[in-house]
């Protein structure tokens, strides 16, 4: 017992000396941070109040700025519907790809790493990347801002979906197999019926990660509520800017509690 009991305490001992070996490393590696920089902490910290009082006093909009809110609500909306069309046709298109990369379901070696290469790629370009790439092919319009959200969309879903697929039980799969079903009717009754509900989960979480994207894209392309965002921030209307700020905001947490809700009984 005692041996038992001295071998918990270095065990504990151990994991606080790495711990505050980790910790040491992370301040030495923020310090150097802050000389290769010359960003000053203390600066910082101090200016946060000059900021919030700049902008309380300059981003309170007035009635006459309230009337403009038709026009945002409009391009918001068409932000919403981009970020929307753009995850369920990406998770379309991951579900295929997921299925080919998945361990479980794979075809053959070459198909597994192949769409797990592509989704590699589509994934780790970053969605303002895509959009300045496809910018000058497509051009400024909301095909271009489509594109870019859909390819960043797919990368996350496909890797999403092949850890989904992974960690599904074998057993049906194996039972379909024993009695000669063939390779689509195992993805059809097995993979997609025990997959689908934490799969529409991860579809629902890209469309709330594709609307705080959207609104960048839109600066960048020409399109949606960033466009309008862009104009009034080149013209230095703060009002405007807080306006539309302030709609983005509470769309965003509306979509994300109704998602958060749908999820909640999708999963129960």
């Amino acid at each position: 017992m005692e041996k038992a009991h001295i071998q918990d305490i270095n065990i504990i001992k151990k994991k606080h000396y790495k711990l505050i070996i980790a910790s040491i490393v992370i301040l030495i590696l923020i310090g150097l941070a802050s000389v290769v920089t010359q960003y000053n902490h203390l600066e910082g910290i101090a200016s946060i109040p000059i900021g919030f009082s700049w902008l309380l006093s300059n981003m309170l909009f007035s009635s006459a700025t309230l009337s403009n809110l038709p026009k945002v609500l409009s391009l918001l909306w068409d932000t919403i519907l981009i970020s929307f069309i753009s995850s369920v046709v990406a998770a379309i298109f991951a579900v295929v790809f997921a299925i080919l990369g998945s361990k479980v379901m794979a075809v053959n070696r070459f198909f597994m790493y192949t769409a797990k290469v592509i989704a590699s790629i589509s994934r780790n370009i970053p969605v303002v990347a895509w959009a300045l790439i496809l910018v000058v092919s497509f051009g400024t319009n909301a095909a271009t801002g489509f594109l870019a959200l859909f390819f960043t969309s797919f990368g996350f879903l496909v890797r999403a979906f092949i850890e989904t697929i992974d960690e599904m039980s074998l057993d049906t799969i194996e039972a379909l197999r024993a009695t000669g079903a063939s390779y689509t009717h195992i993805v059809v009754k097995a993979v997609l019926t025990e997959s689908l509900p934490q799969m529409f989960s991860w579809v629902l979480f890209m469309i709330e990660t594709n609307i705080r994207n959207a609104t960048l894209i839109g600066i960048l392309t020409g399109t949606g509520i960033g466009y309008l965002f862009d104009l009034y921030y080149k013209q230095l209307d703060y009002q405007m800017i807080s306006l539309i700020t302030l709609a983005i905001v509470f769309a965003v947490l509306i979509i994300e509690f109704i998602s958060n809700y749908i999820r909640r009984e999708i999963l129960r």
